[in-house]
């Protein structure tokens, strides 16, 4: 006999990752009793197995690019050799730093938050009622569904012999070579820092670029940049036709146009894609529809049922810790009534822990002159002080600004510290700053992020001469820009 709670909620949220925490603590704030279930423990993916522990194995990487600049500074040291298992340990034990300074189980429980955590996966038996792993049921007005996703498996002949970004926590050696499919961000950032380690990467990507939803003028710098690191980078791949085993390690076949090609790699990770967990929700007892592997949401991430939201990476929308978060607030004052409004995605900040680092907000170049008239200003790192005294010059800024209004509307930075330095324009964007203001803004020098200011100065240039900029070349690659840092 399944036990029964005794009580109705006013809202019962499923999943306790980043999405799943702050709607249940927004609903709580919200005077609503609040159940949350998890079937592991809170904190998610991302703090677990994904952006947090891959930016540790992206510090080590740094750690040995860095070491080879000893010798310009007037140090010296032999280079460091990588201890693999220690590294992963120290992941780990760094994972368990965060959790434990997040503290989300207190935190939940002071706000009053009945937590139900680490008893299976839960399950709607109808659009009021979930049953737990461990039999308990929870009956509510209302759900919110969070519970994020997986990493996809194509399926194709010998796929299981490959490996997705969760089982490199338990490698126990460093593969001396290394294939992954699909160059978005995962893809991207894994092969830069196995490619530091020491190990032989191909990356391939069916897209024609790498990073294929960034800027086309970033994802040409990175791609050059990879090269240069010493990665094959293959991109425009018809498709992965089998992964075998030979003498040699792992055979993988794949089409390049109406060719049949093949490879041999001691490891091949697959990093193509991040559907939702809808399989064991039991989401056609509650109504709630879903497409391509995501629940369906309008713009108020209410789903098909009328009593259950959905907010995070199960919808499929913006993959990424800060948006979820967004999502979980807004799907909670949505389910509650209290107007938290239609989600609006347009001032969202991300990036990539490759080498360089790439960062971009807002609009592309070509979304941008498409969408209007706009003036584009692009400064190389070269032409920044502080890239040259840290012997970091790779990379660009690029600043996408509208004719009319005056403000940005897309920003695109590669090279060192990028994801920090697109923040700053991030943030001139929310605050719909005008270029001719964040132009004159006294950063602080001499920063990575000042180059923000100097590409904003020379848009207020651009636009003073009522025309575009001159032609330079960025890591390869022509583009607009010009030279003079004033804005006279």
């Amino acid at each position: 006999m399944s036990a029964r709670t005794g009580r109705t909620f006013d809202l019962a949220v499923i999943g306790g990752g980043p999405a799943g925490v702050t709607a249940a603590l927004r609903a709580a704030e919200l005077g609503a009793r609040v159940a949350l279930v998890e079937r592991d423990r809170p904190g998610g993916t991302c703090t677990d197995d994904g952006c947090a522990p891959t930016r540790v194995l992206a510090r080590a990487a740094r750690l040995v690019r860095d070491s080879e600049q000893l010798a310009d500074y007037g140090l010296s040291s032999p280079r460091p050799s990588l201890d693999l298992r220690e590294l992963l340990a120290a992941t780990q034990r760094t994972v368990y730093e965060l959790h434990e300074k997040k503290q989300l189980v207190s935190h939940l429980e002071r706000a009053g938050i009945l937590l139900l955590a680490g008893r299976g996966p839960a399950r709607f038996t109808d659009a009021w009622r979930v049953a737990v792993g461990d039999g308990t049921e929870l009956d509510a007005e209302r759900f919110i569904v969070a519970c994020g996703g997986h990493a996809r498996r194509l399926p194709f002949p010998g796929s299981e012999l490959a490996i997705t970004h969760g089982d490199v926590w338990t490698m126990r050696e460093l593969p001396r070579s290394l294939a992954i499919v699909g160059a978005a961000a995962t893809g991207a950032q894994l092969a830069s820092i196995f490619a530091a380690f020491g190990t032989r990467v191909t990356l391939l990507e069916l897209a024609p670029r790498i990073i294929p939803a960034e800027d086309e003028d970033m994802a040409f710098a990175l791609a050059a940049a990879f090269a240069a690191n010493g990665i094959d980078v293959v991109t425009g791949i018809a498709g992965v036709e089998r992964i075998e085993r030979d003498g040699r390690g792992l055979r993988l076949t794949y089409r390049q146009g109406d060719e049949q090609r093949t490879m041999t790699a001691d490891t091949i990770m697959l990093a193509v894609g991040w559907p939702g967990n809808v399989e064991e929700l039991g989401l056609a007892e509650a109504g709630v529809a879903t497409e391509r592997g995501y629940v369906t949401v309008d713009d108020t991430l209410r789903t098909s049922a009328d009593t259950i939201w959905a907010a995070g990476d199960i919808t499929g929308r913006m993959m990424l810790v800060q948006s979820a978060t967004y999502e979980g607030r807004i799907a909670a004052e949505n389910a509650l009534g209290t107007g938290g409004g239609k989600v609006r995605h347009t001032i969202v900040a991300h990036g990539g822990f490759t080498d360089p680092e790439y960062g971009s907000v807002g609009l592309t170049e070509a979304a941008a002159r498409a969408a209007g008239e706009v003036v584009v200003g692009v400064v190389p790192y070269l032409d920044l002080d502080r890239a040259v005294i840290d012997r970091r010059t790779d990379g660009f800024c690029k600043l996408v600004v509208d004719r009319n209004t005056r403000r940005v509307v897309g920003a695109h930075v590669i090279g060192e510290q990028a994801v920090e330095v697109v923040q700053i324009a991030a943030t001139a964007m929310a605050a719909e700053m005008p270029v001719e203001r964040l132009a004159e803004i006294e950063l602080a020098y001499p920063t990575f992020t000042s180059i923000v200011a100097l590409a904003a100065r020379q848009v207020v240039h651009a636009l003073r001469l009522g025309g575009e900029v001159e032609a330079w070349e960025a890591m390869g690659r022509p583009r607009q820009s010009e030279w003079e840092r004033t804005d006279s």
